[in-house]
């Protein structure tokens, strides 16, 4: 039996999920929960095989801040990380973090639940990453990909030119092109379109702490 807890904040989808599976006959939910923060404490208090986690969670709690914390110590755990937005490096952090499967909440019921049985298998899905405003004419380099970042995280230009070792006028430079590339006059407001339509996940309060 594959025991499964649920993080997910939106409490329609959270309860339709848990029906589903346990409509299973190889799966039980054994917890389901908004709030990432508390996903460890589930899993071992129930035992859980699997944890189902959404990447943006109440109290802005991250699912794969959570994800990490279940596999460093849990290993054994599997994870599937869910989001139903586009931001173009969450496939990338759920890799750090050692997640096991990743889906973007447009798949199909059946294909969510076959991707959770591959998983306990031992078998990894990752998809490829959707675009964003960043893709195609408008891309941005790596490092300005990283300076937008930190405009989000209400960085300073000095703070910002410190953290990735540059001078201020470089990370003037910078902002200059991210501008030109995307359209805007402004670094604060493409800031918060950024942040607003997920494109852009500030990291949150206890990553930063982590660093």
């Amino acid at each position: 039996m594959i025991k499964i807890v649920i993080v997910e904040d939106q409490t329609m989808l959270r309860d339709s999920l848990a029906q589903t599976i346990d409509a299973q006959p190889d799966m039980e939910v054994v917890a389901s929960l908004a709030d990432a923060a508390f996903a460890l404490d589930e899993v071992e208090k129930t035992g859980a095989t699997c944890a189902l986690l959404d990447v943006c969670t109440e109290n802005d709690s991250s699912g794969i801040v959570a994800a990490r914390r279940i596999k460093e110590s849990h290993p054994e755990v599997r994870v599937v990380i869910m989001t139903g937005m586009p931001e173009i490096t969450f496939i990338e952090q759920a890799r750090a973090a050692h997640v096991d499967s990743f889906v973007y909440k447009n798949v199909g019921t059946n294909d969510l639940l076959g991707i959770i049985r591959s998983t306990m298998e031992g078998y990894s899905t990752f998809p490829r990453a959707q675009q964003s405003i960043f893709s195609d004419a408008a891309a941005l380099t790596d490092v300005e990909v990283d300076i937008l970042r930190l405009v989000c995280e209400t960085k300073t230009r000095k703070e910002i030119a410190q953290e990735l070792f540059l001078s201020e006028g470089t990370v003037k430079r910078h902002i200059s092109e991210i501008l030109a590339k995307t359209g805007y006059d402004n670094i604060l407001r493409l800031a918060v379109h950024a942040v607003s339509s997920g494109l852009i996940v500030p990291k949150m309060r206890d990553e930063q702490e982590s660093r």
